[in-house]
């Protein structure tokens, strides 16, 4: 895989203490923008669409395990 550039910089970090009081809306917001980077799609034509919402919902849910188990300085990070 090449390197073509950074991470999309509208991804910020969810976990504290960088972010604090992180919300499921939050979560899906960074989830949307990293689909949107991997596939270059902004919106996904109609015969995407069920794909593009579906990996959406499976890495907004992957992202809110991550966050869930990560333990920031003895505690839990959310």
């Amino acid at each position: 895989m090449s390197k073509t550039g950074g991470m999309c910089r509208s991804i910020k970090t969810l976990r504290p203490p960088y972010a604090e009081d992180v919300t499921d809306e939050d979560v899906r917001a960074a989830a949307l923008q990293y689909v949107r980077k991997i596939s270059g799609f902004r919106a996904p034509a109609a015969h995407n669409a069920e794909a593009f919402e579906r990996a959406v919902e499976e890495i907004a849910q992957s992202t809110a395990a991550l966050l869930e188990t990560l333990e920031v300085r003895g505690g839990r990070a959310r």
